[in-house]
This record gives C-alpha cells, sequence and structure tokens, in this order.
C-alpha cells in the first residue's frame, strides 16, 4: 500500500523552462520500449495502490510520448488491477490526438500544469507552452472523459498579484478543473528563475479556502512545500474517489 511518483521517456526534456532543473536537450527519438513492462512490474512488486506517471517534454516524438505514456498506464493496470492511476502529461503541442491516446488508457487523474498566471507564462515556461493551451487541454480531457478527475498545479511567489492568482484558478474551474494545488516556488539554482515573494502558510490556507469554499474544486492542496502530486493517493482515494464513482 502506498503511493509513489515516477518519470517516464527519460531525463532529458525538450523544453527549456526558467523553474526547472530537469536537463534540456535533442533525445533524437530515444524511447526505452521496455519501460512500461518494467515500470509495472516495480509498482506491483512493491503493492502500491496509488501511482503518478509523470514525464519530460519530448517534442522529438511525432505524438509528444503520448503513446508511450498510454501503454506504461495499460500495462500497470494490466499487472496491478484496481491500482489508481495519476498522469502528469506534457502538452503534445496542444494536439488533442495525444491527450486522446491518453484518455484511452483509462487513468484516473490526468493533470497539465498551468504553473503560473497569464502574464507570466513566457517569462516562467518554455515559449511552446501556452496558458491558454493547457486551459484547452484540461478542458478537452474533462469533455471526452467526464469520469476522470483533472487536475492543475500554480507556483507562487513569482511575482504574480492576488487578482491574477484567483483570475488563474478561475480560468481553470471554468475549464472544468476538478483538482488544484498551490505550492511555493523555491529557486532550484542561481541560473533558474529568482523567488520573488515568499507566501505565508495563512496566505496559502485562504487559497485553498477560496479554491475549494468559493470556487468549487473538489479539493485544494495548498501550502508552501505542496507540489503537484501532494499526498495524490491519500486525499484522492480517501476524500473524493468513493463519492466521486457513485
Amino acid at each position: 500500500m502506498g503511493t509513489a511518483t515516477f518519470m517516464v521517456m527519460g531525463d532529458v526534456c525538450t523544453r527549456g523552462c526558467r523553474f526547472c532543473a530537469v536537463s534540456t536537450g535533442n533525445p533524437n527519438g530515444w524511447l526505452d520500449e521496455e519501460e512500461p513492462m518494467k515500470l509495472a512490474q516495480t509498482i506491483r512488486q512493491a503493492s502500491w495502490d496509488y501511482v503518478v506517471i509523470t514525464s519530460v517534454d519530448r517534442d522529438d516524438l511525432p505524438d509528444g510520448g503520448a503513446a508511450h505514456i498510454a501503454r506504461c498506464i495499460a500495462e500497470v493496470k494490466r499487472q496491478s488491477p484496481g491500482i489508481r492511476i495519476e498522469v502528469l502529461i506534457p502538452d503534445f503541442r496542444g494536439q488533442v490526438a495525444g491527450i486522446q491516446t491518453v484518455l484511452d488508457a483509462g487513468p484516473d487523474v490526468l493533470a497539465q500544469n498551468i504553473e503560473t498566471v497569464e502574464r507570466l507564462t513566457h517569462t516562467v515556461r518554455d515559449r511552446r507552452a501556452g496558458y491558454q493551451q493547457t486551459l484547452d487541454m484540461l478542458q478537452y480531457a474533462k469533455q471526452a472523459a467526464p469520469k476522470c478527475l483533472t487536475k492543475s498545479s500554480i507556483m507562487l511567489g513569482l511575482g504574480e498579484t492576488d487578482d491574477e492568482i484567483l483570475q488563474c484558478m478561475q480560468d481553470l474551474r471554468a475549464h472544468g478543473v476538478d483538482l488544484l494545488t498551490l505550492g511555493q516556488y523555491l529557486q532550484p539554482n542561481e541560473k533558474l528563475l529568482p523567488v520573488e515573494s515568499y507566501v505565508t502558510p495563512e496566505k496559502f490556507e485562504y487559497w485553498g479556502r477560496i479554491a475549494e469554499k468559493e470556487l468549487g474544486f473538489l479539493y485544494c492542496a495548498s501550502g508552501p512545500l505542496v507540489r503537484s502530486s501532494y499526498r495524490a493517493g491519500e486525499f484522492f482515494i480517501k476524500k473524493i474517489l468513493q463519492e466521486y464513482s457513485l
């Protein structure tokens, strides 16, 4: 029992987001074709009941890696019947065919992180990413698979205003996002974006209340140390799944 997070498709990303310390480069189409099987075996042997599968962006692949991610989901489900799977996907360059490929594999939660407010998107994220593109992807996922929970995440402390945070949260809800996490941005190294401000725990609690009580998110994990896969299994299985699947 328990939860774990796995990153698939290697450790070299084709994007260069200014908040992320993952190496940037061109994997030239390389994939470990045995990864879905090896991932599923590891999960089965550990008896986890909830896993998060995430990945680097792979713009070098025609489908952005969608088919590989789908194979990982399908094989994990085959070897561990009853497991809950959350998948944090790349943006597939906005191609809905990639999202559909992943949805067809049957994840319980599909996440795509908006990361920051609209004004700061091109400062924080790679130029190939997009604020509206992420919203559109999440909306497509919810419309195409209504029983699959959708999720996104916002980093705070990058220079955003309160009005911009609220607008971002409203935009996510308007596009059908069910689950939200908010956490403090921490600078991974001196080459990446500096922290503009440190948000207090009280302010994180405030945003969590706004998300759940006023905007209608099914759940919001909000705190300085929260990350996008924060306590995923605990809140999903115990707080949401039993009610949502009735």
